[in-house]
């Protein structure tokens, strides 16, 4: 029996990887003769390096860096050295996971570890960057990453900024000569589902920003001073990027990206893990495809990795189920998608806390649970291809 294994990261618990590992332990420990296929997938987010490097035999590189904050801390990289391929997550430097709930402070927060970790992927003799963005704590439409790479900006009293989301309502002019060069130099591949514009009500801050710390009273400000960077930015380029897709992500990194970078292309997160792991191929040639993520609603439905995994399966005529830590809204549409039974990996009540921490084991438990089910229905003959 082959069985491809592809699941999301459960947020909070597990990456995709280690994901991979629990259901394989799971299935092995039933049935030690299948032969399985892990592929972790992500969406551009938290476990996109991770999932590249599994996939593409890279190795994972570590960087001292500035956290949102402006602490140093530790952050990863991904680098595939055939390729001179360098995978950064916005996430690993400036995601909401390097702060408390208490410490979001959208004002303050910066990007400028994630451009440090592209500078070391530079130095390193990066040809092509694979950026995912996604999950990022800051609202400051990537200045901060551009600022460590050479960029600079200054107040209408010439005085240089330092970058965060409190400083876009200052930028008056922006000289970019001192990295303009460099960035012709590499391939940009930007990894990112997201498809909002910049500004307005679908835009960075009025979607993104509460998440990132941005009171409601406050959404009127940080909307006025990311317009007034937006215009300093059109006015330096010459370019109206504004209403782009993805103009929005990572709180407007992605306009910033647009807006200066020429060799730059954008894809899925989802699509480029994908096509990186020949997903396609091998979800054709399997008798089962097992995917999930830590929390499937409604959001899951718009273009989410578990439910790619499903449409795939779909095409190919193989079934295809779907682990979650947690479940909200109507799953039954997930059969339309191809993911014929979304299935709960919590055996037994516990807190939130509890069921995080024991997210290995418990989707290790669900994936040998599944495994006896599907095997007393193979031997009924209720399981078809």
């Amino acid at each position: 029996m082959r069985i491809i294994v592809a699941p999301d990261s459960f947020k909070g618990s597990m990456s995709s990887a280690k994901a991979c590992s629990a259901v394989e332990s799971g299935v092995r420990s039933y049935s030690p003769s299948c032969d399985i296929k892990s592929i972790p997938i992500a969406d551009g987010g938290e476990g996109t390096v991770e999932a590249i490097v599994k996939i593409s035999g890279g190795e994972i590189v570590s960087e001292m860096v500035r956290d949102p904050l402006g602490r140093e801390v530790v952050a990863e990289y991904g680098w595939v050295n055939e390729t001179k391929t360098a995978i950064v997550e916005t996430a690993a430097a400036s995601g909401l996971p390097r702060l408390k709930s208490e410490e979001l402070n959208p004002l303050k927060a910066s990007t400028y570890g994630t451009g440090q970790l592209i500078q070391a992927a530079l130095d390193r003799g990066a040809e092509r960057i694979i950026l995912g963005l996604g999950g990022s704590a800051t609202v400051d439409a990537g200045t901060g990453c551009f600022q460590a790479l050479g960029v600079k900006y200054f107040n209408d009293e010439g005085t240089e900024l330092k970058m965060n989301g409190e400083a876009l309502q200052h930028v008056a002019k922006i000289e970019t000569q001192d990295a303009a060069e460099r960035f012709k130099e590499v391939e940009w591949i930007i990894a990112s589902d997201v498809t909002n514009p910049l500004l307005g009500e679908q835009g960075a801050i009025s979607v993104f920003g509460p998440q990132k710390g941005v009171a409601a009273g406050s959404l009127p400000y940080f909307e006025s001073a990311m317009q007034r960077y937006a215009s300093a930015l059109e006015h330096h380029t010459g370019k109206v990027v504004r209403d782009h897709e993805g103009s929005g992500a990572a709180g407007g990194f992605g306009f910033t990206l647009f807006s200066l970078l020429e060799n730059l292309h954008v894809e899925s997160g989802f699509e480029l893990i994908a096509q990186l792991g020949e997903l396609e191929n091998h979800i054709k040639d399997a008798d089962l495809v097992i995917t999930g993520e830590g929390k499937m609603d409604m959001q899951t439905f718009y273009g989410k990795g578990p439910i790619g995994i499903g449409r795939l399966a779909r095409k190919a005529s193989v079934p295809c189920i779907a682990f979650t830590g947690k479940s909200e809204g109507d799953m039954s549409l997930a059969k339309e998608e191809g993911i014929s039974a979304v299935l709960p990996i919590v055996d037994e009540p516990m807190t939130l806390k509890e069921a995080m921490e024991c997210g290995p084991e418990l989707l290790k438990r669900a994936s040998r649970r599944f495994m006896e089910i599907y095997h007393l229905k193979q031997q009924r003959g209720e399981v078809h291809k």
